[in-house]
């Protein structure tokens, strides 16, 4: 498969990738104060609409949990496997979090509305992860209505 069919553009391949999922870390993640920031609210409705969503703030070093559940401070860090990685960071913090997304290894890389970097899209792409940019996770979820993915019992294989 050529690495560009990681990069996800039409609906149909949104939807795909929406049906499989079960778990997402927010990167860049905002705590209640901020519940008027994209970065809090959008994380709030992936929970209320039954995803395991893992918080991964940047900022807010004391901050414990988010939402009710425990904070770690890299992707590379939460135990198990992740969907998606939502990411609330701006383009030019990109490059930054490379390695820690390389590491995590998740399903696919969510860029949030306005965030595109097509350099770190391309690197993501070619290490077998799929990559959605400059589209709001919470929208695409609201127009195809695709509930999580179920959790399964069975060993992978």
């Amino acid at each position: 498969m050529a690495w560009q069919q990681n990069l996800l553009e039409t609906p149909a391949a949104l939807s795909t990738l929406l049906a499989g999922t079960r778990r997402i870390a927010v990167l860049g993640i905002k705590t209640a104060a901020q519940s008027d920031q994209p970065a809090y609210f959008v994380a709030d409705y992936l929970a209320s609409a039954g995803f395991d969503v893992v918080p991964v703030p940047v900022y807010y070093p004391d901050a414990t949990e988010i939402l009710g559940r425990p904070v770690f401070r890299r992707v590379a860090d939460v135990p198990g496997p992740i969907d998606i990685v939502c990411v609330f960071r701006l383009p030019s913090a990109l490059p930054a979090h490379l390695d820690d997304l390389l590491a995590a290894k998740p399903r696919a890389v969510w860029l949030q509305s306005g965030i595109r970097h097509d350099g770190i899209a391309s690197t993501l792409a070619q290490a077998g992860i799929a990559v959605v940019q400059d589209r709001c996770l919470m929208v695409e979820h609201r127009l195809r209505g695709t509930p999580p993915a179920a959790v399964s019992t069975s060993a992978p294989g």
